[in-house]
């Protein structure tokens, strides 16, 4: 099948009536994607493996060892866009069928990759699958991460039928099984992940990454005392939402302060009734930076405003940190082996920026060389219907992809 038909077939699935996509990690819509992927994977005659976390991987050539892995994600964050993930499985494949209609016989096994929970949107914990096959997250820890509705991660790995996976009758997989797992590591001789672009530096199709910028997730609990809206005199109260508001625009001005990116995006409020005072607001943080140091000062900011707030208001505050990833400067030879791939493949001398949005990629660069290709989005807008890529540029960047992995199997 060609980009087109791939892109138009995966193009429907959690689309809602806005443009924007839901696929969240193990619902309907996202194993809807992960199965038109091993229906595409099948197609190829490709080897199918999905590994104990529930990453899915296509092998041709073998599974390693020293292999050349592509690929990205399929999930989504609420409302996101087409283009965040899918466009790296996609291009994947299709470069695939670009090195076969050129007779190209790897000389090392090529893999196309599909991590779960690359997002977080479900569990709260970004790259969730990556972070699992790399031992970065507890196997202890990722079994009791819950979604809004109280559901585990072990009870989600549990229900969801995965059949079409390995074609067995009720392949759930094992909560028990999930973990580091090296005997795959090990197999992975190299990653290179492509991507669409999440911002507006590039003016050419293709670019690549230089580094990840560094970020993190820290969820703030606010403990108040739930109370009647219309008969709670303003002094008697002890409501959560105050000191929250007041947290949310300390985080505006600890980023600017700091020269760092602070975001508030999402809250649950308990009990959420109009004319009920909280007894709890919780909220989730996302900061990143340049500088490790210049994200590190902006939480600590964050936190002390929300403990100081919480003391004006009578509120209790609990601050935890969920995820942190350190700057990523990926593999300076892998980077360099992109560069020139790319250019013999007729494009424009690719750019080289760096990114503060987390990958799949930044997660395996400390155990395999890792590298990124981004296509040009013109918009600038990501996580959100309007992110886009025009159809040429996704070509080019398939085009830029086959070059490199053609260079990359026949060493």
């Amino acid at each position: 099948m060609s980009f087109r038909e791939m892109w138009d077939a995966l193009l429907p699935i959690g689309r809602g009536p806005d443009g924007g996509y839901r696929r969240f990690a193990w619902t309907e819509a996202e194993l809807a994607c992960r199965a038109w992927f091993v229906a595409e994977a099948r197609r190829r005659d490709l080897d199918l493996e999905r590994d104990r976390n529930g990453n899915l991987f296509a092998w041709w050539g073998g599974r390693g060892p020293d292999a050349v892995v592509t690929g990205s994600h399929l999930d989504s964050v609420p409302g996101g866009g087409a283009f965040d993930g899918p466009l790296g499985v996609v291009s994947a494949l299709a470069a695939l069928d670009e090195l076969r209609a050129q007779g190209v016989r790897p000389a090392r096994p090529l893999g196309i990759a599909v991590f779960a929970e690359e997002e977080g949107a479900r569990f709260g914990v970004a790259c969730l699958g990556s972070r699992l096959l790399t031992g970065a997250i507890s196997p202890e820890r990722a079994r009791t991460l819950t979604d809004a509705t109280g559901t585990t991660l072990a009870e989600a790995l549990t229900a969801a039928d995965t059949s079409w996976a390995d074609g067995t009758a009720g392949a759930a997989l094992d909560p028990g099984g999930i973990g580091r797992d090296e005997e795959l590591l090990g197999r992975i001789g190299c990653f290179v992940e492509l991507h669409v672009e999440q911002g507006r530096a590039l003016e050419v199709p293709v670019g690549v990454a230089s580094a990840i910028w560094p970020h993190g997730r820290w969820r703030l609990d606010f403990h108040g005392r739930g109370d009647h809206a219309g008969t709670t005199r303003l002094a008697d109260r002890q409501d959560p939402m105050l000191p929250f508001a007041h947290t949310v625009l300390a985080a505006r001005a600890a980023a600017e302060r700091h020269e760092a990116l602070a975001t508030v995006g999402k809250v649950q409020v308990v009990p959420g009734g109009v004319n009920a005072i909280p007894s709890r607001v919780t909220a989730w943080l996302d900061a990143r930076g340049p500088a490790d140091q210049a994200v590190r000062n902006a939480v600590a900011d964050v936190r002390q405003a929300a403990e100081d707030a919480g003391k004006l208001h009578g509120v209790t505050v609990e601050f935890g940190e969920e995820s942190y990833s350190e700057i990523v400067a990926f593999n300076t030879g892998l980077l360099d082996r992109l560069i020139a791939p790319i250019e013999r493949a007729g494009l424009p001398m690719p750019p080289v920026l760096p990114t503060g949005a987390g990958h799949d990629a930044g997660i395996l660069s400390a155990h395999v060389p890792t590298a990124m290709i981004f296509v040009r989005n013109p918009t600038g807008i990501s996580h959100a219907p309007q992110e886009y890529a025009e159809e040429a540029d996704c070509l080019a960047g398939v085009r830029a992809l086959a070059a490199v992995l053609q260079d990359l199997v026949s060493a």
